[in-house]
């Protein structure tokens, strides 16, 4: 049933371009060249793109095959003055045709080179779009940037808009060393673009919500507060989410579609690639470790709150003193961590179950910030071994 769920959902999400907005064609010297679709004329021809086929060549298409069979375009636009390198995952209902403007004035002002794909199913690309085809689309233009033009993580910046926020983070969850992660109107999931879920389901697709967490490296969100596609919360909460969250932009105004217009998005975006240039490795190590000690003290539980505490659960139990977040208790009272554990049960359980007696005859602390559970009909002391003869004793009362 969730497989069957999953495919309509997948279904539903994409929207590609109908018909593509450009043409591959080949040229006499093999070379590949990309072409308007309404007018036939080379899309370099509007921005004046040097695109002689030769090595040094500052735009290449290119034809990438996926590890699931599909071939995909892309285009690489070099800058001679780039430190780093960035990978653009394009949103829902666009093609490279349609971004080829943008991609030519980011490369010149953000001084990078880019490289911008079509997922399967888009523009030229064959097959069908969904998310596995999306994170194998990616993934073999990763490759690509690492054995054609030898581009490294530590250069490399990840670019995610809208649903390109998902492969996007796909990607960035496996590779520990990138330089940074830009995310665009990103959704926290497919899922909880279209209602209000604190859960994930497992039909959901693209499950940022989960993979942001797994990003080492420095995350600019940039989300529109008049996002009436992506409410503004999504970006919010995966930058609050981030374990190296950069200075957001909250675009005041802005849309899903037109951020771009904004002179605070270039100059910001443009702010984040400079700091990525002059990063050092030492600065970047010192970053992880400190990541590190501080997960290490941090709590595993699936709720956004940073609580420091060592033993989270998720229902049932007294607020973390610690943490403001009401869905991350901590198992420990104050009044009764100090007891000592008594038939099997946990250090500080008192607190939590609150029976007047042990089966060892101990008389168990009260703790009056929780109700008691209480049966008239349940046989024994009240232990784990005798309240398991009446299910009405797990009721809270």
């Amino acid at each position: 049933m969730g497989c069957v769920i999953s495919h309509l959902s997948a279904k539903f999400a994409f929207f590609p371009p109908s018909p593509p907005t450009y043409q591959i064609t080949k040229r006499d010297d093999g070379k590949l060249t990309a072409v308007y679709t309404s007018s036939s004329l080379p899309l370099t021809s509007a921005v004046g793109v040097v695109d002689d086929g030769g090595c040094g060549s500052s735009f290449d298409v290119l034809s990438l095959r996926t590890r699931r069979g599909n071939k995909i375009v892309a285009f690489y636009l070099k800058n001679p003055y780039a430190k780093l390198t960035l990978l653009y995952s394009h949103g829902n209902a666009a093609d490279l045709g349609q971004l080829f403007d943008l991609f030519v004035q980011l490369k010149a002002n953000l001084r990078v080179n880019l490289m911008g794909y079509d997922y399967s199913g888009y523009g030229a690309s064959t097959g069908k779009p969904s998310e596995l085809n999306t994170y194998a689309d990616i993934e073999a233009v990763y490759e690509c940037l690492q054995t054609e033009y030898g581009v490294s993580q530590e250069d490399l910046i990840l670019y995610g808009q809208s649903v390109g926020s998902g492969p996007t983070l796909h990607l960035a969850s496996r590779l520990p060393r990138l330089r940074g992660v830009v995310l665009h109107s990103a959704i926290l999931s497919g899922l909880r673009v279209v209602c209000h879920v604190n859960c994930t389901f497992c039909f959901d697709i693209y499950k940022n919500v989960n993979k942001i967490r797994k990003v080492k490296c420095p995350t600019l969100v940039i989300h529109g507060t008049e996002d009436d596609v992506v409410s503004w919360l999504h970006g919010n909460r995966l930058w609050k989410m981030a374990k190296d969250p950069y200075e957001p932009l909250w675009i005041k105004g802005g849309g899903h579609c037109n951020l771009e217009l904004y002179p605070d998005y270039i100059r910001h975006l443009y702010k984040f690639i400079y700091e990525m240039e002059i990063m050092t490795t030492k600065t970047r190590l010192s970053k992880i470790k400190l990541a590190k000690k501080t997960s290490s003290s941090s709590c595993d539980c699936d709720c956004d709150c940073d609580c420091s505490c060592s033993s989270c659960i998720k229902i049932g139990q007294p607020s973390c003193p610690k943490c403001s977040c009401p869905k991350c208790p901590k198992l420990q009272c104050p009044k009764c961590c100090s007891m000592p554990s008594c038939c099997g049960i946990l250090r500080g359980a008192c607190c939590c179950l609150n029976w007047n007696w042990n089966c060892c005859g101990c008389v168990r602390p009260k703790c009056p910030d929780v109700k008691l559970p209480k049966c008239p009909s349940c046989l024994g002391c009240g232990c784990f071994r005798c309240l398991g003869k009446c299910m009405r004793c797990w009721r809270w009362c």
